[in-house]
């Protein structure tokens, strides 16, 4: 990872680690641009004015922003006028729990690469890190914008995840699916989660059209005719009773005792039905003692 987009340090109290973070993700979709079917020239786009409807050299465009029907310019000038933080230091602000932070507010990711001399301070941050089950929510200037990042232990690394302020994340405008789980379904669902349950290790997942569209390249290259691929098998018709599709389910993910599933949803709901109303009544007969 040569280079590095940001140079700076993560102020942790009054100790003060030196890093380098590098872009930790990256498409690996091949770049597809537009071309001319008969001679392969490339398609080219022209910044053209709408009103004089003429090709605009890049020294005459600016930045502007529509308000109110009316357009507002800003040249580089107004922009340069803008208090932006230019510190090289990502000050830890606070320290929170990992389950507290939704991932919807993490926007990109980045590794931190510790600095010459930065070995011991850096190790301490991330062991701290990892023993107390926290992330460190730091402030940072990248590009010229300062955001909020989290600060994370992974592997023998440290990695900074941007994240998005309060106001940029929209609330949803329509409510969840009402209705109400039935005992027996939440205990036949729970079998069906517990039947296809495992450790989570990505590399056994591949991108099935990425690997596609690298083979339809390669074989166009070199002349090959591509062969049609078959349609993937059309979903089954719907199960309109839910327990059904459950039970369905269950039996084609192999799950043990698949067959008596159903027997054994029932038993684990009455079960948990039979619990609570022996909670109820030695509750009651606590209050009737007191």
């Amino acid at each position: 990872m040569p280079g590095g987009i940001w140079n700076g340090s993560i102020a942790f109290g009054l100790v003060s680690i030196p890093v380098k973070l590098h872009t930790a993700t990256s498409s690996h979709d091949p770049s597809l641009h537009q071309y001319h079917a008969a001679d392969a020239g490339r398609i080219r786009y022209w910044k053209v004015c709408e009103i004089d409807e003429e090709v605009v050299p890049p020294e005459e465009i600016v930045k502007g922003v529509e308000v109110d029907d009316e357009v507002v310019l800003l040249d580089d000038d107004d922009l340069a006028d803008l208090p932006v933080s230019s510190s090289k230091t990502a000050e830890v602000v606070e320290f929170v729990p990992v389950e507290q932070i939704d991932p919807i507010h993490y926007e990109k990711s980045y590794y931190a690469e510790p600095g010459k001399a930065a070995g011991k301070p850096y190790v301490l941050l991330r062991e701290a890190l990892a023993e107390s089950g926290k992330i460190a929510i730091v402030r940072i200037t990248l590009r010229r914008r300062e955001s909020l990042a989290a600060l994370r232990p992974r592997g023998d690394l440290l990695i900074v995840h941007t994240m998005l302020w309060p106001d940029e994340i929209r609330e949803p405008q329509f409510s969840g699916a009402g209705g109400e789980a039935k005992r027996q379904e939440l205990a036949m669902a729970g079998t069906l989660i517990e039947s296809m349950s495992a450790d989570f290790h990505p590399e056994k997942y591949s991108d099935a059209y990425q690997e596609a569209l690298e083979d339809l390249i390669a074989d166009k290259r070199d002349g090959r005719r591509t062969a049609a691929k078959k349609p993937k098998d059309e979903p089954k018709a719907k199960v309109i009773n839910l327990m059904d599709a459950l039970q369905k389910s269950v039996d084609a993910k192999g799950a043990k005792g698949g067959r008596s599933a159903k027997k054994t949803a029932k038993k684990t709901a009455a079960k948990k039905t039979a619990a609570k109303k022996s909670t109820r009544k030695k509750t009651a007969a606590k209050r009737k003692s007191a």
